[in-house]
């Protein structure tokens, strides 16, 4: 008889924190963060993993429970094994940096929230890849939200361009923007930012992220 293969994945660990970044900002939750080469790691299989989402979840309360790391959706059959079982009781939010968009569709009807974060300058096709992960998303009916963490040298217009193919994508995306950390006390430039911004999607938001080691991601 042919064995399945089980499906593995590399984790930094399960922890609880407070998310910093995106839609659900502040919210207390539970981390799945996939391990970058540099972290120590523990690998799980998919019901591992159920299990210790089980037990957590059933320990203290949380608001969500928050797939983050290096590279979520190279796991995406591991994650779909692992939510399947676990089927928790709470939220689901997964934060990526939207360069799989060919997988989103896989891994959707398992969350309650999909994020696409773009951090510093980012290249045409990087943009690009995002954005067709968002519509991915949109056509699976899942929330969806893109978060942009510019640089001080990041333009207006190239956040506004940014903004204007989201919302070609998909108008019921959730735009949040992080300033470079203290930006907004320095000048007024995100209150014209933010009345173009608006107008070109309504649902944009300015807000800072909460700095480590209170913010998680």
């Amino acid at each position: 008889m042919r064995q399945v293969a089980i499906p593995t994945a590399a984790l930094a660990g399960v922890p609880a924190g407070i998310q910093a970044n995106g839609v659900w900002l502040g919210r207390r939750q539970l981390f799945v963060r996939f391990a970058a080469e540099a972290e120590t790691a523990t690998m799980y299989t998919p019901d591992a993993l159920a299990g210790e989402l089980t037990r957590q979840v059933g320990r203290s309360a949380y608001h969500s429970i928050s797939v983050a790391g290096r590279d979520p959706l190279s796991n995406a059959a591991f994650l779909v094994a692992a939510l399947r079982t676990a089927a928790p009781a709470i939220p689901v939010m997964l934060d990526c940096d939207g360069q799989r968009p060919e997988v989103v569709a896989e891994v959707s009807g398992f969350l309650a929230l999909f994020q696409v974060t773009l951090e510093g300058s980012s290249t045409d096709s990087v943009i690009e890849h995002s954005v067709e992960s968002l519509r991915n998303a949109a056509r699976s009916s899942a929330a969806h939200a893109m978060v942009l963490a510019p640089e001080e040298k990041t333009t207006d217009g190239q956040l506004l361009r940014i903004i204007s193919q989201v919302h070609v994508a998909s108008g019921a995306t959730a735009i949040v923007i992080h300033p470079p950390a203290g930006s907004t006390e320095k000048d007024r430039r995100w209150l014209t930012f933010m009345e173009q911004a608006s107008a070109l999607h309504g649902d944009t938001r300015v807000m800072q992220r909460l700095p480590r080691p209170t913010g998680m991601r």
